[in-house]
């Protein structure tokens, strides 16, 4: 297997990448069933958190997963940072290189910065997300979730629900989808779902054209009203077309179909209230797997990193 050194996009890495980080996350869990849940993978190594974008479970989950492999973790604050002074991109890289760190995991607003650092950077560098372009390590995590839960992604069905267009989990996530086989449409708004006639995704308008696909996950999208000018939809009318209500809720559960969601979720928008107690409901598993297929991607990543002495 040819050495990466970072992972800024599915589409960068090869089938035999993808599948060493899935293989190794399942190892990677198992670690949480130890009574000393750590090991010394990463030790000596540092890890730094650089995120301009605010976040709770993706940033949380990659610093619980740099410290169960015993790395050394720095928290960059952009916010008490000179960032806000004014300094550009490349002086934040110059002044954090001379840090000497292994790795850099890096969430921006503006797609393909994590990609420039990556470039004037020797760690190793992950991006977390950069504006609507790509969220790998959700895609990774998402798509360990579903071979957990159905023992292998090839041939399901997935639709993703919602904000497409402004979505950078849709893009990572249905790539990665459908690199292991699996069969994805994408639901929601017009004006929010980008032409799919290129990219060999189905596209529905309404539930019922997407219940009569008989999908096996249903993937809620969280609406994202900062990336947006202006609401396509009130909340109460989006809920009542693309959400999933209490009466939607029993035919899903009648149906014993998977919900899915990457979180934060807006209660009463994407799922009633209900559903976030729905026994088939994957949310909270997916907020471990993370940690898992983090966990997995710094070790994957992890031969190429060296301390810059």
């Amino acid at each position: 297997m040819k050495p990466i050194k970072d992972l800024l996009t599915i589409g960068a890495l090869s089938d035999a990448d993808i599948l060493s980080i899935l293989d190794n996350a399942i190892a990677m869990k198992e670690i949480f069933t130890k009574s000393v849940k750590k090991v010394p993978v990463l030790k000596g190594k540092s890890v730094l958190t650089l995120f301009y974008e605010p976040s709770t479970r993706t940033r949380s989950s990659f610093e619980v997963a740099a410290d169960r492999l015993s790395a050394d973790i720095t928290t960059f604050s952009v916010s008490t940072s000179s960032v806000v002074k004014g300094e550009s991109v490349q002086d934040t890289i110059d002044t954090l290189m001379s840090m000497k760190m292994d790795y850099i995991i890096v969430r921006h607003k503006n797609s393909g910065i994590p990609g420039i650092i990556a470039k004037h950077s020797k760690a190793a560098v992950i991006n977390a997300g950069d504006g609507s372009h790509a969220h790998p390590s959700q895609a990774f995590l998402d798509a360990f979730t579903i071979r957990e839960k159905f023992g292998e992604v090839a041939g399901k069905r997935i639709i993703i629900i919602g904000d497409i267009l402004h979505s950078r989990v849709a893009r990572s996530t249905s790539l990665i989808l459908k690199r292991l086989g699996a069969e994805v449409a994408y639901m929601g708004p017009g004006p929010l779902v980008p032409p799919t006639a290129h990219t060999g995704i189905t596209r529905f308008t309404n539930w019922e054209q997407a219940f009569a696909w008989q999908p096996d996950v249903l993937y809620m999208l969280r609406v994202q009203n900062e990336r947006m000018d202006a609401p396509f939809f009130p909340a109460g009318d989006y809920h009542k077309a693309f959400g999933v209500t209490t009466e939607r809720l029993e035919r899903i559960a009648g149906e014993n179909l998977v919900i899915m969601h990457p979180g934060p979720v807006n209660r009463g928008v994407e799922l009633c209230d209900e559903a976030m107690d729905y026994s088939n409901s994957l949310i909270n598993t997916q907020v471990e797997n993370g940690i898992a297929a983090r966990m997995s991607i710094l070790y994957h990543l992890s031969p190429q990193t060296k301390n810059h002495d």
